[in-house]
């Protein structure tokens, strides 16, 4: 991947999530329009036409409230949305002290690029995923679950810092928060909306049908239209900027790392084994890997494994080991580890299958001589 088609495709696809943004911001107005038409159908007596122009000067009239309480709503998440990701997630925040290794393989990446270090969270998780938030230089966090840090080499650990430090780099992250943050508002809407059409509408309509003449009745069908197409483009377009992002935040990571094969193993070990339980789609939407699957791929926050592995292949010339089947965690596999001991490695006892990888090579940094016994990470076994 030359370094000029890198960059140009970051610049076209911020061009591109920046337009998807703005038509995601539209479909509150819609959403208030389509509002408007339900009440005036709900409280007027006469014709489609004429409902129709007297919720266009609602819509009017209400669009500067409607923008000034969207634009509270980022600002609410602006302040308050990582505080709500950690309270759901678990997430903590870890020190050099802590997570030595870990701290420095970021910290690394950061210095080499110039770029101002995110803050380093760890979830406890049986999930292999991580993810990016934040809105600013001083929000910004990259958060790993602990299995992750179990099963993954430094070399993957440091592609997938590398993967979501490029969602930072390119925008990607802040760019999902506000969508996700509008997602909301096109939802709330809604759902009002429907509420007031499923508690008032029935019994409205009914004792009023005959002397409206059907224009009512034509009225509520297409607010209900427009509702029903604006949630589902509001999740489309959600979709549109989380695949887009992911294919060129592997190539950033293989960009800052050098090591391509990395990638692709963490990829392969990740798959299918990243789902983080209680978390929202939303949050799901920003990990590495999603895999909660849509109806034929069409509604797929992520591009599938093979897709990303293929592309890394083919443009990084990466190599690529296909499906890696990780071992049973240490409480399942305790008999197996006592009938056979098990190598050591650099962090510790290793309990994989030799022959899935070959021996990942010593962290960066290792002094020569006798191995350690154990890591910053505790025993490794996912070398």
């Amino acid at each position: 991947m030359a370094a000029y088609g890198l960059y140009s495709h970051i610049q076209s696809n911020r061009r591109r999530s920046l337009a998807l943004l703005v038509g995601l911001f539209l479909l509150v107005y819609v959403l208030v329009y389509a509002g408007a038409l339900t009440a005036e159908a709900l409280s007027v007596d006469a014709d489609l036409n004429t409902l129709m122009q007297r919720a266009w000067n609602d819509l009017i009239s209400a669009a500067p409230i409607a923008t000034l309480g969207t634009a509270l709503w980022v600002v609410i998440a602006y302040f308050f949305h990582q505080s709500m990701i950690d309270a759901l997630t678990g997430g903590r925040e870890v020190t050099r002290a802590e997570q030595p290794q870990l701290y420095n393989l970021l910290e690394n990446l950061c210095i080499s690029r110039g770029i101002t270090m995110p803050k380093l969270k760890v979830m406890e998780s049986d999930a292999l995923n991580a993810f990016a938030t934040g809105m600013n230089e001083k929000q910004y966090s990259i958060t790993i679950t602990s299995n992750l840090l179990d099963r993954l080499n430094d070399a993957e650990v440091e592609s997938v810092l590398g993967h979501e430090l490029t969602h930072i780099r390119n925008g990607d992250v802040r760019m999902m928060v506000i969508a996700v943050i509008i997602a909301g508002v096109v939802s709330f809407v809604a759902e009002l909306v429907f509420r007031l059409w499923f508690y008032n509408g029935f019994s409205f309509r009914g004792s009023r049908s005959d002397r409206r003449g059907g224009g009512a009745g034509i009225a509520i069908l297409i607010a209900i239209a427009l509702l029903v197409l604006a949630y589902v483009l509001s999740f489309i377009i959600r979709l549109a900027l989380s695949r887009s992002r992911e294919l060129l935040a592997d190539a950033g990571s293989v960009e800052l790392t050098k090591n391509p094969d990395a990638m692709i193993s963490a990829l392969r070990k990740i798959e299918g084994r990243g789902e983080l339980p209680g978390a929202t789609s939303a949050v799901m939407e920003m990990c590495v890997d999603n895999p909660r699957e849509g109806f034929g791929e069409l509604f797929d926050s992520h591009p599938t494994v093979e897709s990303r592995v293929a592309a890394l292949v083919k443009f990084a010339g990466g190599h690529d080991p296909g499906p890696i089947a990780l071992p049973p965690p240490a409480d399942d596999a305790s008999e197996e580890t006592t009938e056979a001991p098990a190598t050591a490695g650099p962090w510790g006892a290793s309990t994989e299958d030799s022959g899935a990888l070959p021996p990942s090579p010593p962290p960066i940094g290792t002094p020569s001589g006798p191995e350690p016994s154990a890591g910053p990470w505790g025993p490794h076994r996912g070398g």
